[in-house]
């Protein structure tokens, strides 16, 4: 008998490197949980409507390389070839998207796309993945990137680049289009063969397209220019509130991403090492998804990392994690919008020392978020911060369990909070 061998772009991870599989698993889980996701687990396999319903017919993913087939009961199914679309149907199926709450999840596992294995790129590769539902908040956004580097750095990695973009709303997606296949009709003869039929079905992709002579026709677009005024000023808070974080980024005019459904904010982070396939991970906006797919409409924002990049990326033994089960909890409250950016900025501080620390990014009145609170960190913290406590250098600490508040220089909150 001929020996068997795995199918090409598959591979077995025997035990001394599914030490290092494990440490990044471990890390990612105690991060993630410092940021309130919680993991869902969906099956690997779905009926394919899932995925046409949510990338579209036209979509490389559905119509490349895409693992489709007929089970035995004539159902048309699939092999998931990413996660966003599982945790939207899972979502929508589970009644959640009538909840009107905010919902965090996160999820780790493969995912199976047929084409060309290649170094970065396999047939079944993993991916830890995020989603957020329900919160339309720019600063949502931007705690989002912050998770996705603070993942990468909790594994160790470093001289990785943040690209972001916009994309635009579903309003500017016809514009956009037409603006597109009006610049780029008259150099058909210089795109590559996938991107005349791109010019067609799907002229947002030939931005994304590494042939040097598509990348030569398109390079005076600019999607920026493109958008409606209410998107720009969405790109504009989620920019100032990562330099409020100093989380320097790029921003590419060019980066659309892979996936058909998102909207607004697009970001990638790429990595010097990896070579022609440098993406470590990215993601965006998807307001419109969760409608698409056949539920009411929530707003939604996620990301997903290629953990086999990562390992290729990551220097050493592996990246560790130290161990956080026992994490104090706080939720961030501000008393107006305008002190939501420093929020931010103390609840990734909390985080940073190994606080599991929730943040309000909504406008919303002080008693609802402390309402949330109440929820989100019964046994916790309410930290409240208002225009006076900023400028005193302090936060209003409030008791869950008591309702006692007092307040708290800056510097003696860390050790106040772990001592409680």
């Amino acid at each position: 008998m001929v020996p068997l061998k795995a199918l090409g772009g598959t591979s077995d991870i025997f035990p001394e490197e599914s030490s290092r599989w494990q440490s990044i698993e471990k890390t990612a889980r105690e991060i993630l949980t410092l940021y309130g996701y919680q993991e869902i687990r969906t099956p690997l396999i779905e009926e394919a409507a899932v995925f046409t319903s949510s990338l579209g017919d036209a979509a490389e993913i559905v119509t490349k390389q895409m693992y489709l087939f007929q089970d035995r009961g004539g159902r048309s199914v699939a092999l998931r070839p990413e996660g966003t679309a599982c945790v939207v149907r899972a979502f929508i199926e589970r009644g959640l998207d009538k909840t009107g709450g905010l919902t965090r999840f996160y999820y780790l596992g493969p995912m199976f796309r047929a084409e060309r294995p290649q170094a970065g790129r396999r047939r079944q590769f993993h991916q830890i993945g995020v989603e957020v539902f329900g919160s339309a908040s720019p600063y949502q956004d931007a705690e989002v990137i912050l998770l996705l580097t603070r993942l990468l750095k909790g594994w160790g990695l470093e001289g990785f680049q943040l690209n972001l973009n916009s994309i635009g709303c579903k309003e500017d997606r016809t514009k956009i289009l037409h603006k597109i296949r009006e610049a780029l009709s008259s150099w058909q003869a210089e795109l590559c063969p996938d991107c005349k039929g791109r010019l067609g079905n799907n002229p947002l992709r030939i931005l994304d397209c590494k042939e040097p002579g598509c990348q030569k026709v398109s390079a005076g677009i600019d999607l920026f220019e493109m958008v409606c005024e209410s998107c720009r000023r969405h790109f504009d808070s989620v920019a100032e509130a990562l330099k409020g974080l100093h989380l320097p980024f790029e921003r590419d005019p060019h980066l659309v991403r892979g996936l058909d459904y998102y909207t607004r904010t697009a970001f990638e982070v790429i990595h010097p090492g990896l070579g022609a396939q440098n993406a470590l991970g990215g993601g965006g906006r998807y307001d419109e998804l969760v409608e698409r797919m056949g539920g009411a409409s929530v707003p939604a924002v996620g990301f997903a990392i290629g953990l086999e990049r990562v390992l290729m990326a990551a220097s050493g033994s592996g990246p560790t994690g130290e161990e956080r089960r026992q994490a104090p909890q706080v939720f961030v409250a501000s008393v107006s919008p305008a002190q939501i950016p420093e929020a931010l900025a103390l609840a990734e501080e909390l985080r940073g020392q190994g606080v599991r620390a929730f943040v309000n990014l909504e406008e919303r009145p002080l008693k609802r978020q402390l309402e949330q609170a109440s929820k989100s960190v019964p046994s916790g913290f309410a930290l409240i911060l208002g225009e006076d406590e900023i400028a005193q250098g302090v936060v209003t600490v409030r008791a869950m369990k008591t309702g006692q508040q007092e307040q708290l220089n800056r510097s003696e909150l860390l050790g106040k909070i772990l001592r409680k």
